[in-house]
């Protein structure tokens, strides 16, 4: 008998174990950054006033966490940077900035207009408009996606953390932006990224899908998810997860891969996971409804009266990998 926590033996033999292996078949959406990030120079002072008075540097504008964004009506969706010139009057706002990285070995920042209450007459004219990034985020060029969602991420944590979580001190910035530090009590802060598993639970031909009261469409069926909690492996965040939401019990579990997911600050790792019992106990807290699915019924999940997750969603492309492996 195995122990407590143990892993149930692999019963069938697909690449050693009864979960498919199955590689990721593409690039996530916002990953693929073609940014520099240069982390050593972040301390430098000299050189991030430099950085910020280089003629060729770029601005990355961020507002109440929405992305500057052109060619929409067009179809043709494309971030807009700004140059130098036009920061500077952005940056008389006294609002957070961070940078980013090099780019093609020009300095980039991301800097948040929040305060204005329309920042646009900020800009020249017809430059583009601050949109939702998730509603333009597959039709972007991939490196676009990464950068946008990259200043959104950090811009956002710089707005919700000016204060000290230990002492409630004004926090000032040092790092070019990366670092906030308590001016009472020294305490440094670092930019927050929340861990979360997001899993496709497969028995033979056949996987899981819920669906959760907080989807926006109502036939919409999705990979079971959740956060990982303190002293918790992800290969046990994720079976926890399977066993709270649905009662199924998963042994093995296999790492698809990651994505950065910033909305509002989560990395997504993404995994298959075995399902090792059928019957389910959906806990009606987090799901309205379960359900197993084959895979010719995901591929005509339109006939079949149900709707997938968004395009640009690891949950999507887990789902995907899965249907195309065979």
């Amino acid at each position: 008998m195995p122990g407590a926590g143990a892993v149930a033996p692999c019963r069938a033999a697909w690449h050693g174990c009864a979960v498919p292996l199955i590689l990721a078949s593409r690039p996530n959406t916002y990953t693929g950054s073609p940014l520099d990030r240069a982390g050593e120079r972040r301390d430098d002072p000299a050189w991030v006033a430099a950085a910020l008075e280089h003629p060729d540097a770029l601005f990355v504008p961020v507002w109440r966490s929405r992305n500057l964004i052109a060619g929409v009506d067009e179809g043709k969706p494309h971030a807009v940077y700004v140059s130098g010139a036009t920061s500077k009057k952005l940056r008389m706002g006294g609002g957070p900035w961070a940078i980013l990285g090099l780019y093609k070995r020009r300095p980039m920042f991301a800097m948040d207009l929040s305060e204005a209450e329309d920042p646009l007459p900020l800009l020249p004219p017809a430059l583009g408009e601050f949109i939702d990034l998730r509603d333009v985020g597959p039709g972007l060029p991939p490196e676009e996606a990464s950068v946008l969602a990259h200043a959104r991420g950090l811009m956002y944590w710089r707005q919700r953390s000016r204060f000290c979580n230990n002492c409630g001190g004004l926090c000032e910035p040092t790092a070019a932006g990366h670092v906030l530090v308590c001016t009472q009590c020294n305490a440094q802060h670092f930019p927050r990224t929340d861990p979360a598993v997001i899993m496709l639970v497969v028995r033979d031909d056949r996987c899981l899908l819920g669906h959760s009261h907080r989807f926006p469409r109502a036939a919409m069926y999705s990979t079971l998810a959740g956060f990982v909690e303190p002293g918790e492996s992800l290969e046990e965040a994720v079976r926890r997860e399977v066993r709270e939401e649905t009662g199924i019990e998963t042994g093995n579990v296999n790492y698809h891969s990651s994505q950065p997911w910033p909305f509002p600050a989560s990395l997504m790792l993404g995994f298959y996971a075995e399902a090792l019992t059928e019957e389910m106990k959906i806990d009606s807290s987090e799901l309205k409804d379960a359900r197993w699915f084959t895979r010719e019924q995901v591929r005509n999940h339109e006939s079949e009266g149900f709707d997938l997750p968004r395009s640009d969603s690891i949950a999507r492309r887990l789902i995907e990998d899965w249907v195309n492996t065979e």
